[in-house]
C-alpha cells in the first residue's frame, strides 16, 4: 500500500562477465548453464532442501491456540543485524516476554525464498526465525510475497526484482499452486511455527476491470494454501484475508457503505464485498485478520486522532458478526498516525504517539480483537527513531528499550488472550481498558487534568498513559 519499507536492499548474486576465454570456454560454459534447474537460471546460493528443518526448533505446543495476542512484525531493518552487544540487549529485553513476532517470507527482511523452482534460499529468514526462538517470541509467519518466477519476471539468484511495484505483485493463477508448495516448504522448514496469515493486503489482487478487488483470486489461492499447510500438519492456525480495512470521509458517497459508518468516516463497501465473499467461500480459518488505519484514505483523523480510532472497535465488531463470532481477530497491522510524503511519521511527540496508539489498542479490544501486530519502524542506523520499540541496532549502544516497546509489551502481559473485561466509569477526555488485574488509563488531552477512574482519583500529565493495579 505504499506505506510500508521493503527490502530492496536485499543480497543479490551477480554472475560475473568472463573475459579473454576461448570460444570453446565459452561454448562448454553456455552448454552447463542450459542444463541447470530452471531452464538455465543461477541457481547461486540455493539449496534443493528447502523443506529440512532449520536449526533446533523449539518444542511447539501440543494444543495450539489461535489467540497469540499483542506483539509487532519485523520489517526491513531489525535486532537479527548489526552489533553483537545491541542485538544481544534485545533479545534481553524480549525474553521471556513469548511477544507474538512476525515476519514475511520475501521482503521486509527476507530474501527471494525460491529464487528457481525447487532451489531455496532461506539465509535471511532462517536468521529471522533464529532471532525469535532466541528472545523467546513466538514466531508467526505472513506467506507473502512471492517469487519472481511466479508473477511474470525472471528465475535466478540474483535476478530478483526488489521494487515496491514488482514485491506487491500477487502470483500468476497458473503458480497458485506453486505458491501454496513454497507455503508447505516453509512449514516443515519451522516446525514450532504454528501460525501462518496468508498474504499480506490483497497485494496485486486488484480487479482493474471492475475496479474492485479480486476476491476470487484471493480467495482461490488463501484456500489452495489453506489445505497445503492443513496436509503438513493439521494443527496448524491458518488465517486471512489479510484486508486494508479503508475508509473515507463521512460525506462521501462513491464506493462508500451505508451502514458501516460513524464519525471517523464510512468503510469503503468494496472491502466489505472482498471480505464477505472470501468469508463464504473460504476452506477454513482458525482466525481471521484484518489491517488499517484510524484515518481515512486521504489521512483524515475524524473528528480528531483519539475519536479517530473508534473505527477499529467499529470494524472489529463487524468483522465478528460476519464470522458468527467463531475466529478469534487479529490486526496485522495498525495505523494511528498518517505518514508524510517520505512515509515517515515524524510529526508527533514521543508521548502524543504512545497516548493515540494505547487508545488504538484500546478500541481494537473493545471490538473483539484479541491479537495484533505492531509495525515496528526500525531504522538501520542513527540515534533517532520514532515510533521504534528499540534503538537502531548498528552500534555497540544500541538496541535501548524505546517507549513503544513498553506499551506494546506491558499491553501483551496485562490483556493477554481470554482476559475478562469489565466496564469502568471515567471522563470524556480519558480512554480506559479495565481487565480483573490491570486499568489502562489515557489521557487524551495536551495538558494536565486530574481525574477519578475506577474509585481511584489521581493526576495525569498531557498525554499520559498510566497503569492501575486494582
Amino acid at each position: 500500500m505504499g506505506r510500508h519499507g521493503w527490502d530492496s536492499g536485499a543480497r543479490r548474486w551477480r554472475l560475473t562477465a568472463l573475459l579473454g576465454v576461448s570460444a570453446a570456454v565459452v561454448a562448454l560454459v553456455v552448454t552447463l548453464v542450459s542444463t541447470l534447474p530452471g531452464g538455465g537460471a543461477s541457481t547461486e546460493g540455493t539449496s534443493p532442501d528447502g523443506d529440512k528443518v532449520h536449526g533446533t526448533p523449539a518444542t511447539p505446543p501440543r494444543d495450539p491456540q489461535p489467540d497469540v495476542g499483542w506483539g509487532f512484525t519485523h520489517t526491513q531493518f531489525s535486532a537479527d543485524e548489526g552489533s553483537t552487544a545491541a542485538t544481544a540487549r534485545v533479545q534481553g529485553l524480549l525474553k521471556n516476554t513469548s511477544l507474538p513476532q512476525n515476519q514475511h517470507i520475501m521482503g521486509w527482511g527476507a530474501d527471494n525464498p525460491e529464487p528457481v523452482k525447487g532451489r531455496y534460499d532461506f539465509a535471511a529468514l532462517d536468521r529471522r526465525v533464529d532471532f525469535v526462538r532466541a528472545s523467546g517470541g513466538t514466531p508467526v509467519i505472513t506467506l507473502c510475497c512471492a517469487p519472481d518466477w511466479m508473477k511474470g519476471g525472471e528465475a535466478g539468484a540474483g535476478n530478483t526484482d526488489w521494487s515496491q511495484s514488482a514485491l506487491e505483485t500477487a502470483p500468476d493463477p497458473e503458480h497458485y499452486d506453486d505458491f501454496a508448495a513454497l507455503a508447505a516448504t516453509v512449514a516443515k522448514r519451522y516446525p514450532d511455527v504454528r501460525h501462518f496469515i496468508v498474504w499480506n493486503e490483497f497485494k496485486g489482487f486488484w480487479n482493474d476491470a471492475e475496479h474492485r478487488w479480486d476476491h476470487e483470486g484471493y480467495t482461490r489461492l488463501y484456500n489452495l494454501v489453506y489445505r497445503a499447510l492443513k496436509k503438513v500438519d493439521a494443527d496448524i492456525m491458518v488465517g486471512g484475508p489479510y484486508l486494508v480495512m479503508d475508509s473515507v470521509d463521512p460525506r462521501q458517497t462513491e464506493n462508500a457503505s451505508r451502514t458501516l459508518k460513524g464519525p471517523w468516516g464510512a468503510m469503503d463497501q468494496r472491502v466489505l464485498d472482498a471480505f464477505g465473499y472470501w468469508n463464504e467461500h473460504k476452506a477454513g480459518a482458525d482466525f481471521v485478520v484484518v489491517d488499517g488505519s484510524s484515518y481515512t484514505k486521504d489521512d483524515e483523523l475524524l473528528p480528531d486522532e483519539f475519536a479517530a480510532t473508534d473505527k477499529f472497535t467499529a470494524v472489529g465488531q463487524w468483522v465478528r458478526r460476519q464470522t458468527g463470532g467463531d475466529l478469534p481477530l487479529w490486526w496485522a497491522e495498525y495505523y494511528v498516525e498518517p505518514s508524510d510524503g517520505n512515509d515517515d511519521r515524524h510529526g508527533w511527540s514521543e508521548a502524543r504517539r504512545g497516548a493515540v496508539q494505547a487508545a488504538g489498542m484500546i478500541a481494537m479490544v473493545k471490538g473483539g480483537a484479541s491479537s495484533g501486530f505492531y509495525w515496528n519502524p526500525e531504522e538501520e542506523t542513527g540515534p533517532d527513531c520514532p515510533g521504534c520499540l528499540w534503538t537502531p541496532t548498528d552500534t555497540g549502544d544500541g538496541g535501548g528499550r524505546l517507549p513503544m516497546y513498553d506499551l506494546v509489551a506491558r499491553f501483551n502481559a496485562e490483556f493477554p488472550p481470554g482476559t475478562a473485561y469489565e466496564t469502568v466509569s471515567a471522563p470524556a477526555d480519558v480512554r480506559v481498558l479495565a481487565g480483573d488485574r490491570t486499568v489502562l488509563v489515557v489521557n487524551t488531552l495536551d495538558r494536565a487534568i486530574s481525574t477519578e477512574v475506577d474509585g481511584k482519583r489521581f493526576d495525569l500529565q498531557a498525554y499520559e498513559v498510566k497503569w492501575l493495579k486494582r
